[in-house]
Order: C-alpha cells, then structure tokens, then sequence
C-alpha cells in the first residue's frame, strides 16, 4: 500500500512485518494469504471490545468474539471464556486469531492464541496509539492476577501488526494521552542504527534516525514507525526479556504499582508518566544522573502535557510492598534506571531510597 511504511522484526525463521500507515488494517486480508503462519486459515477469530468501531476484512470467514470492556478484562476468567467460544465455533490450529483493539486485547487476544490447541497464529490490528508502539508489538501476553499485573502469560509472537493512523484520529485526548507515556519512555531509550535499518520501507526516515535525529522532531506516523522500530530491536536482542528488553519497562515499576493501588483513575500511560519522573529522581538519590538529567525528564513528559506529579492519597507503605511484586524483582526490589551509560536494570534497591524518593514527588 502507498505509504505504508513497513518495520521487521527481525526473529529469525519466526520474523514477521509492522505496517505503519493510513489505511493499515486494510492490508490484513493480503497479509493472512502471504504469511507463511497464516497462509492455510480457512477461518478467523476476531477478538475486540464494545465500542472499538474498528472493522477488519481477513478475506476469510470469520467470526467477531468481543470481551468485556475495560481492564478488568485481562484476567483468566476471559481467556478461559474465549478458548471456549474459540472451540464452540471450531476454531481450527491452522487457523487465525485477530486481535482488534488496544493493549487489553492484544494481550488477551494473543494469551487465548497461545494456549489454546497449544498455540494458533494470531495477528493485531492495534487501535490506541498505546497499541501501536508498545503492546501489539514484541510478543508478550499477559493477564492480572489481584496481587499485581501481567503476572500470568506467555511469549507468543504474531505473524503480523498492522497499525492504522487512521484510528488514532478518532481517538478522545484522554485515549492519546494513555500512549504519551509510553511515547516518553522511548525518548530515553533512543533510537540505534541497528533499529533505524528495520524501516525497511522508508530510507529517508532510516537514515534520518540513523544520523541521530531525536524523537521530537517527528510526527505521526513516522514517530510510531520509530517507536516500533526501537522496540523491534530490542525485542530481537532480547526476545524472553532475560536481560536487555527489561529497559522497556522504564517507568513501569512504579506505573504498575498505581494501577494495582487502583484508586486513582490513571490510565497506563498517565501512570507510566509518573513513573519515569519518580525512576529519575530514585536515580538522582542514587548519584546516577544530576538535576539537569531530572529536568530533562521533566522537559519531556511537560511536552506531552503529562503529570509528573504522585497522586493524592498514596500509602507509601502499599506502594512499597508492591514495588516486591514486580515482575523484575529476582533480587530485591528492582528497577529500570538512567545513569551515566544511559538505561540498566538495577537491583536490590533499598526501600529507604524509594520512600524518600515517593516524599520528593
């Protein structure tokens, strides 16, 4: 499609192609006949939410599943649900799962394509700019358990990503501001030259980032084409997240930990976005980075008109107890932060820096 701009992720025999662009999703009946995972589907399983209003063509038969709306429905109950529906419609393992929504339907989407028959082909149209550049992209599925989030999933790759600019124009400020925190995070994460020559598609756009252009130059579809192709290469390096892809989780320690707290009414993104401000300033305690480290944080996460700020109400106490659950956390409590060579995984911090990290917020 004219102006599609095409990012690989390059897994060997299981790579599959990010397509960046207005009109994406309709690229998804050509995609299914040209993946070698989906080339044999005879049928479909699009999964969405109420609401999406997003429709997709897989140029085969298929038949719409929607799940309940809102985060609470990535918990186990909904993948049992669908892989039940799934085999009630007789949903074959050569065929294909769609997932059709944001990141709580690509995960559940993908979890419920991973367990069930053992594992079918799944492919994301995602339709939040969340979706876009972090979730539908890398393979990892998940759900909640009540004692913290994405505690149970699984690595299962799709075969395909197709991201729709169109979407994102429909989408309320609210919803946007739900994908600026992840937006921020990949300003710190940078973009290598190794990531720059996944643009396969669009030289112009490689080579500019490949000269280093920053992130806040660009725009739109190119800006999501650069986030994913950030995360396209580090999820090659490090599929499994046993070392290198953790950096993508800057920010999250303490953004997941709201959202477990539940009673603040922050999306994911809004939550991220505090998270990265906090991670700066525990790095700051720590003698990692100085003050203009900080406010270059600050800089940032102002531009997307993020809060940086805690809010009202928090338990220290809780906070802290949660920051244990983390999934990072093998070696006392563990987080993602900058310093004097750039992002590391940094373990076995203690609390005391943390609580005095949560009273400067």
């Amino acid at each position: 499609m004219s102006g599609t701009i095409r990012v690989d992720v390059p897994l060997g025999d299981r790579s599959y192609p990010v397509l960046v662009g207005a009109g994406a999703r309709h690229e998804l009946a050509a995609v299914l006949r040209e993946s070698k995972l989906t080339a044999g589907a005879q049928r479909a399983a699009v999964v969405t939410q109420p609401g999406i209003g997003v429709n997709v063509d897989p140029g085969i038969g298929f038949e719409t599943f929607e799940i309940s709306d809102g985060e609470q429905a990535k918990e186990l109950a909904t993948v049992s649900e669908l892989c039940s529906r799934f085999a009630r419609s007789g949903l074959t393992r050569r065929d294909v799962v769609v997932g059709v929504g944001g990141g709580v339907v690509t995960d559940v989407a993908g979890f419920a394509a991973a367990v069930y028959h053992r594992g079918v082909a799944v492919v994301h149209v995602p339709t939040t700019l969340l979706g876009q550049i972090d979730a539908a992209v890398g393979g990892k599925t998940g759900v909640n358990l009540a004692e913290g989030k994405n505690l149970v999933g699984a690595f299962w790759q799709p075969a395909a990503v197709l991201c729709d600019a169109e979407v994102l124009d429909t989408l309320p400020e609210r919803e946007l501001r739900a994908g600026y925190g992840e937006l921020a995070k990949y300003h710190f994460i940078g973009c290598t030259p190794q990531a720059a020559r996944l643009i396969a598609s669009h030289p112009p756009l490689a080579q500019r980032l490949a000269g280093g252009e920053p992130l806040s130059s660009l725009e739109g579809a190119e800006l999501v084409t650069a986030c994913v192709a950030i995360k396209a290469e580090v999820v090659a390096s490090d599929e499994t997240e046993s070392g290198r892809r953790a950096l993508l989780n800057y920010g999250h320690t303490l953004g997941h930990a709201l959202e477990i707290a539940g009673r603040f009414d922050l999306r994911h993104g809004e939550a991220v976005a505090i998270g990265l401000r906090y991670a700066a300033v525990v790095a700051r305690l720590l003698g990692r980075i100085d003050d203009d480290r900080v406010a270059e944080h600050e800089r940032v996460l102002d531009a997307y008109g993020l809060s940086a700020s805690l809010p009202q109400g928090i338990d220290h106490d809780e906070i802290i107890e949660l920051f244990g659950r983390d999934k990072k956390a093998a070696e006392g409590i563990t987080f993602v932060l900058d310093g004097p060579n750039g992002l590391e995984v940094v373990p076995g911090i203690d609390p005391s820096v943390l609580r005095s990290a949560l009273e400067r917020m």
